[in-house]
């Protein structure tokens, strides 16, 4: 885990956090990963996950620091998605972004959504 501890909101794995590094050179170092939920997907709930600028933190944001590599997500989405581990699988079929969520009392076949 790249500087995860219990009292991290979100873990990342070494695979997943070398992956996002490397999408984020390719479009602006000043970026920051948002992570979050939203309604919808097959089950209920679905994971959402893109960059934005610093300017778009929020005071009802938390923000974890990975090495200099920063994750942002907010209060209400982290009530869904505390203690969730983001990974990344480099396999030809299946291989991406995945998400292990505690608190997810069921899950889609996609992995993108959960109830």
């Amino acid at each position: 885990m790249a500087n995860a501890t219990a009292t991290t909101g979100i873990q990342i794995s070494e695979t997943a956090l070398t992956q996002l590094k490397a999408l984020r050179q390719q479009q602006d170092h000043d970026l920051v990963l948002r992570v979050g939920v939203r309604q919808g997907g097959c089950s209920g709930m679905s994971y959402v996950m893109d960059f934005i600028d610093t300017t778009q933190i929020t005071e009802i944001d938390e923000v974890y620091d990975y090495d200099g590599f920063q994750v942002v997500c907010d209060k209400k989405s982290l009530l869904y998605i505390y203690g969730m581990l983001l990974d990344y699988s480099t396999a030809l079929i299946g291989g991406g972004f995945k998400f292990t969520n505690p608190n997810a009392s069921q899950t889609c076949g996609c992995g993108n959504s959960f109830a």
